[in-house]
């Protein structure tokens, strides 16, 4: 299983960002709306445990990604990802093998390359557009970080599900986040 060692600035502007990251000469890979269904156990226990099965379609590439991060931090995520080739299929796999399909996510990301790190500008429902900085080590965070004027300890360590609740909502309890419906 893959570490991720990835963190989040939260509440940027992003024309502002998208700027920065031309002056930088970073590497526009455009932006893309994701669709994502993300699945639990029977029990709901994954997600005390900060666990989850995530069915990604971004463009024509779908994803199935297992993750886990309980310590929510810098580089405590763990990851397994692999490409599929049916959404439908994977997602009659995943819930005839017990798993539930729990919350169905859009998105809207823009991402970036910078000196070998991984920028995703999200936009989201309801919240503040924030940026993902994802790399192979925390130094190569901080001094991605570091060159966009980005506050190291201004991060935001906690993923998706920490940051709705940074902005009162409790995510455990939302079904549907997308961009018509949010509930």
């Amino acid at each position: 299983m893959k570490t991720e060692i990835e963190t989040r600035f939260l509440d940027i502007d992003k024309a502002d960002l998208i700027k920065k990251l031309g002056a930088l000469k970073a590497i526009d890979k455009g932006e893309v709306k994701l669709n994502e269904i993300i699945f639990y156990d029977k029990d709901f226990k994954w997600q005390n445990e900060c666990r989850f099965v995530r069915l990604r379609k971004k463009g024509e590439i779908i994803t199935l990604t297992y993750k886990q991060n309980k310590a929510q931090k810098v580089d405590s995520a763990k990851e397994i990802e692999f490409n599929v080739s049916s959404l439908e299929s994977t997602k009659d796999l995943l819930e005839t093998i017990g798993l539930t399909a729990y919350r169905t996510v859009e998105k809207y990301r823009h991402t970036f390359e910078l000196g070998g790190v991984t920028l995703d500008i999200d936009t989201w429902p309801k919240i503040p557009v924030y940026v993902e900085l994802e790399g192979d080590s925390v130094d190569a965070l901080k001094n991605a970080a570091n060159k966009l004027g980005l506050i190291w300890d201004n991060r935001f360590d906690g993923d998706a599900r920490f940051v709705y609740k940074k902005y009162g909502f409790d995510f455990d309890k939302i079904r549907t986040v997308t961009f018509d419906k949010f509930e």
